[in-house]
């Protein structure tokens, strides 16, 4: 008699909680999910589809010839079209287990690395630059897959340290041949933007599992040179450097394009010029790719770009928050790289939009148009999300674990 009210008061809980015992697979993922985290991703990928509608009139007119006249909105369209493939995607993905996402992952970062080895081969060129590798009748860039794979198989590898016998000496050797293999074939792109993201997350991986202050010296020492190699043996990263350091002293077309940037950012004032009002974009080069953030700017004003920066902050902070007490080494590395790799290349695009980095060509990360981006950064996002998710239900309350048992 005694036990009926303790159960009573369990079954209470149970239908308070509105079906939190439904541990199917999609009620597992409705209650374990970072709601606010997907919520943050839905708002940009919003964001992205109005930006790209701004940015598409300027962009068909620019791409238009003579016998093919763009509809002004055929980018939104296409936008539109990589978001409806996109989505599913990133829940699919959102709802694997961990260790099915680590194994995916593990397999994806073979596969795209094999692809991006192929890229000088049999690559497509675009604009001056090789990397896409073409199927049928579409295009992917394996490097944009690669990076949340390679995340996920650096963050793998770091956390076996001290797991039989492996030392952290070895593992940072590992991690750091893949890293230079992987950087050495986007050189050969060439893709100096994507080198960098790429090497930042690695030495943030590094510098979270907790490498010796000795050897985050010598990391700093080997970026100093490798930058100072760059800029001698690369003429990609030496041309983009004077550019944004001694503008008179170089071809002035990477000059033109941050100034275009910058200057169509500001056009607008606070509140900007309203959507279609802006005139600044058609003068940018990539409006609806690289410079997206300064059509923003101009046509909804610096309020609203600010307010887009705010996002991409509050998913990184978000994160980490989550992660305070996470005790499995491999879920916490994984989502703080995925974390950083999406921060990293958010600042990296707003920096170069605002003329604080020379140009890159690096997209905005939902935000920028792009098959590949899109459907790339919607699997790092629902990996992200796969590796974030928690039942504080079940985990804090033992009576009902024990009584779900009964």
């Amino acid at each position: 008699m005694n036990d009926m009210p303790q159960k009573d008061g369990v079954l209470a809980r149970v239908a308070r909680r509105g079906g939190r015992a439904d541990r199917s697979a999609l009620g597992s993922w409705f209650w374990d999910i970072d709601w606010m985290l997907l919520i943050l991703t839905l708002f940009l990928i919003a964001i992205g589809l109005v930006a790209v509608a701004a940015a598409s009139p300027a962009t068909a007119q620019r791409y238009s010839d003579a016998t093919h006249k763009m509809a002004p909105l055929y980018y939104f369209w296409r936008q539109l079209g990589w978001v409806g493939v996109s989505l599913p995607v990133l829940v699919i993905v959102s709802m694997l287990p961990a260790d099915r996402a680590r194994r995916l992952a593990l397999i994806g970062c073979a596969g795209f690395l094999v692809c991006l080895m192929l890229v000088p081969l049999v690559g497509v060129t675009v604009n001056g630059a090789r990397r896409w590798l073409g199927v049928g009748i579409s295009q992917f860039q394996p490097s944009e897959f690669l990076k949340p794979c390679f995340i996920v198989a650096i963050a793998w590898l770091l956390s076996m340290k001290g797991k039989e016998g492996i030392s952290t000496t070895v593992l940072t050797l590992l991690t750091g041949g893949l890293t230079a293999l992987t950087a050495a074939l986007l050189m050969l792109q060439p893709d100096f933007g994507q080198t960098v993201v790429f090497c930042i997350v690695w030495v943030a991986l590094l510098l979270i599992s907790g490498i010796s202050p000795k050897f985050i010296l010598a990391l700093a020492g080997a970026g100093v040179a490798g930058i100072a190699a760059a800029y001698l043996f690369y003429s990609t990263a030496r041309t983009r450097i004077d550019a944004f350091l001694f503008p008179g002293s170089t071809d002035a077309a990477d000059h033109f394009q941050t100034n275009a940037a910058r200057a169509t950012l500001t056009a607008g004032g606070w509140l900007g010029t309203g959507p279609g009002g802006g005139q600044m974009k058609f003068r940018l080069p990539e409006a609806h790719t690289d410079y997206i953030f300064s059509v923003i700017g101009e046509e909804f004003g610096l309020i609203a770009c600010a307010i887009v920066a705010v996002i991409f902050l509050a998913i990184v902070v978000r994160v980490f928050v989550k992660l305070l007490d996470e005790q499995d080494d491999f879920r916490m590395l994984a989502a703080a790289g995925l974390a950083i790799q999406f921060g990293v290349q958010a600042l990296i695009s707003m920096a170069v939009n605002t003329g604080l980095a020379p140009s890159k060509g690096m997209t905005m990360p939902f935000i920028s148009y792009g098959g590949s981006s899109m459907i790339a950064l919607s699997v790092g996002m629902g990996l992200l999300l796969a590796f974030t998710r928690r039942n504080p239900f079940v985990s804090r309350s033992p009576y009902v674990v024990k009584w779900s048992g009964e």
